[in-house]
């Protein structure tokens, strides 16, 4: 070859690679999409058994197409402490063995097939409108713009296995280390082993002489490089989380030693593969399998004590024990961590019922204020209206941040929800806020309630208070079952308000009741039947086209 046709097949496989890594994406993120809630709810089947972790992050990886797409996310879900360290082990195991499938896939060569599939998903994703048949050819042309990039490379690629310079490369690739350094860098580089061990494969089935012993320590290098990406997205994130990344580079560091040793040990490991399979991808996405098939086993057996070294290494410290719901600062929706939707929805609706808790307990607290002419308490009512306010301005910000991923239908559903309600459980904090206020001003002013107005205000508190808490209850746990009550709740809260702002009309007339105070109890009434109608709200979201009932301010 001259240097015209070497510079010409050096851009083409630079292309080909380009459609490959462009189509990888593709395909992860369509499936992210389509996966939606699904995905989400796979992953929170991981318990502490760990063969049920172990099976859900090889599920979790196969519907994502990507192993570092589900541990970044398994990442996210500790540092929200939706996961223990234990849980997430597991599921990294599982998500090094799921990404096995990729490699298997382009070996059985089918991208003489690929234009088909880019011009079926084109299709789908222009000339339909409804969005799942889009998701679904985008994840299509995806599929067939990565075998494409393969088509791509493969011609330039057998022309440049020829030439002298680039077998003297693969000379040097024959010392194991340099190999294992070599699939180390690029997968990092790339921050994908799948589309590192596919690139590999692709090389194999073009006819690039690449020995098997060198394809076989690449492969041990992309294992470790994979989990870079796991470590880079744990820097911002708790300590819980580094630890989960810590036991990644662990994981396949352990992995690549042992099965490397044995494979200087016993060369025959190889020859095996190649006596068993005739064709040298296969050879090369069977040892990618079999390999981290081998690993799992090996290091399945001492996952707790693999969880406890990782806690010696990384201690846990007081901060990781204490409760941190009233933190100022948001706990769940760090943009730094959230890179698929569904779970940056799914955090995103965390992040609101720990607001709506912090506005719920603080309407408790300003009603003890009052009724003990407390004004610490009213003052650390003060201070979490403070918290309340916060969280409002951040996680408006932050929806709006996820309102503009890739969302498939339910997801943006629930963003849109989350938008309004928002507002709902601000103003519940503003209402708890209004009668923290009332406290200072009675206390200030002297002022005195009779029994009655006393008794009638800790009734409708005390109702109120219990129909924001269900209410948030059947939101955070979207439990439909808890409206009937909710309802009910809300119901009693306006029957009661009418009834006791005419008791109050009948004590003003007899003169039972200082008209200043009487100002203090009419509009406690209204805040406490006003905040009644945002936790109806709140609570009747979870239907579909829920009705509003309107509070005014």
């Amino acid at each position: 070859m001259n240097m015209g046709s070497v510079f010409e097949s050096i851009v083409l496989v630079a292309g080909g690679l380009g459609l490959f890594l462009f189509g990888m994406k593709m395909m992860s993120s369509g499936l992210q999409t389509i996966a939606g809630d699904r995905l989400q709810n796979i992953l929170q089947k991981a318990t502490s058994n760990r063969f049920l972790a172990v099976i859900v992050g090889i599920a979790a990886t196969i519907a994502l197409n990507s192993s570092t797409a589900s541990t970044v996310m398994t990442v996210s879900f500790v540092n929200s402490g939706l996961m223990n360290l234990t849980q997430a082990i597991g599921i990294i195991m599982g998500a090094n063995l799921g990404t096995t499938l990729s490699a298997q896939l382009v070996a059985f060569r089918i991208d003489a097939y690929a234009p088909i599939f880019i011009f079926v998903g084109i299709i789908l994703h222009v000339f339909f409108k409804k969005k799942r048949v889009k998701d679904i050819g985008f994840v299509i042309l995806g599929f067939g713009i990565l075998f494409f990039g393969i088509t791509t490379m493969g011609g330039p690629l057998r022309g440049l296995g020829n030439l002298p310079a680039f077998n003297e490369m693969l000379v040097a690739f024959q010392n194991p280390f340099l190999a294992l350094l070599a699939g180390f860098a690029f997968t990092a580089a790339v921050q994908s082993s799948t589309a590192a061990t596919g690139i590999l494969v692709a090389m194999y089935i073009s006819g690039v002489p690449i020995p098997f012993e060198t394809g076989a320590f690449i492969i041990l290098g992309t294992n470790i490089g994979t989990s870079i990406t796991t470590l880079i997205a744990s820097i911002p994130a708790n300590r819980a989380s580094k630890r989960a990344a810590l036991f990644h580079i662990t994981f396949d560091i352990i992995g690549s030693t042992v099965f490397g040793t044995l494979i200087f040990i016993f060369p025959g490991i190889l020859g095996w593969f190649q006596a068993a399979w005739a064709e040298p991808a296969r050879q090369i996405a069977m040892f990618h399998t079999l390999y981290n098939s081998a690993t799992l086993l090996l290091l399945l057996p001492f996952a707790s004590y693999l969880a406890k070294l990782m806690e010696r290494v990384i201690p846990i410290v007081q901060a990781e024990i204490t409760d941190a719901t009233y933190e100022k600062k948001l706990l769940y929706l760090d943009t730094k961590l959230l890179k698929t939707p569904s779970i940056a929805v799914f955090n995103a609706h965390r992040e609101l019922c720990r607001m709506g808790k912090i506005a719920n307990d603080n309407l408790a607290l300003s009603l003890e204020s009052f009724f003990e002419k407390d004004t610490e308490k009213a003052n650390k009512a003060f201070d979490n209206e403070a918290i309340v306010n916060y969280l409002y301005q951040e996680i408006a910000s932050k929806l709006v941040w996820v309102n503009n991923m890739t969302l498939s239908n339910a997801d943006a559903e629930k963003i849109g929800k989350m938008f309004r309600l928002l507002s709902d459980i601000e103003r519940i904090g503003d209402h708890a806020e209004n009668i923290a206020e009332y406290t200072i001003a009675a206390k200030e002013n002297d002022l005195n309630f009779s029994d009655a107005a006393i008794s009638e205000l800790k009734i409708l508190g005390e109702t109120t208070v219990k129909l924001a808490n269900e209410a948030l209850y059947a939101f955070e746990h979207q439990d439909a079952s808890k409206l009937a009550q909710v309802k009910a709740l809300e119901e009693e809260v306006d029957r009661l308000t009418k009834e006791f702002a005419e008791s109050h009309i009948d004590r003003l007339k007899t003169e039972d009741c200082d008209p200043k105070s009487g100002v203090v109890f009419t509009d406690m009434i209204i805040d406490l039947e006003r905040c009644g109608d945002h936790a109806n709200n709140i609570a009747f979201s979870i239907l579909p086209d829920a009705p509003i009932k309107f509070a005014k301010n």
